[in-house]
């Protein structure tokens, strides 16, 4: 978390959550309100302040306010630069566990959690998946404890 961020929170404590406003889609891009964000620096200020809460809904901490962020399938998108793994917000992933599920996406287990592979790299793991645990899509959301649609209360 930012610096700024956690002196902010400590100022105004008992700012409102906001729900509604944030996406992550399917590739790993953030929407606000439909839109991509194609500014680099707030990507990046918002990967670097995003987070789960003991609920399992995932947010951004913009200063002192909670933005829940909805979910297109999982908290965290995979995709490879080279060799290696790294999740939309630009940190290293280690594999911990593949799986496949019912609609054919692959899923990665490792780091902060469940992340799924940018559907442009599923062909470099193409022959391995075939050998991936299957599971059912609408398991995956209770089975690795988070909340796609985040909302009050």
């Amino acid at each position: 978390m930012d610096a700024a961020v956690a002196r902010a929170m400590a100022k105004w404590p008992n700012v409102p959550a906001v729900y509604g406003w944030l996406g992550l889609d399917r590739r790993g891009h953030w929407r606000l309100k439909g839109q991509t964000i194609s500014n680099t620096a707030l990507r990046e200020f918002i990967g670097r302040n995003y987070q789960p809460d003991e609920k399992g809904r995932w947010y951004f901490q913009n200063g002192p306010q909670r933005v829940y962020v909805a979910l297109a399938y999982t908290p965290l998108v995979a995709h490879y630069q080279g060799d290696a793994l790294f999740d939309h917000c630009g940190r290293s992933l280690r594999m911990n566990g593949a799986y496949v599920d019912d609609e054919g996406s692959v899923l990665i287990s490792g780091g902060e959690g469940i992340a799924l592979l940018d559907d442009r790299d599923l062909a470099r793991i193409a022959d391995a998946a075939a050998a991936f645990p299957v599971l059912k899509r609408s398991e995956i959301e209770g089975r690795f404890g988070f909340v796609r649609e985040p909302a009050p209360g």
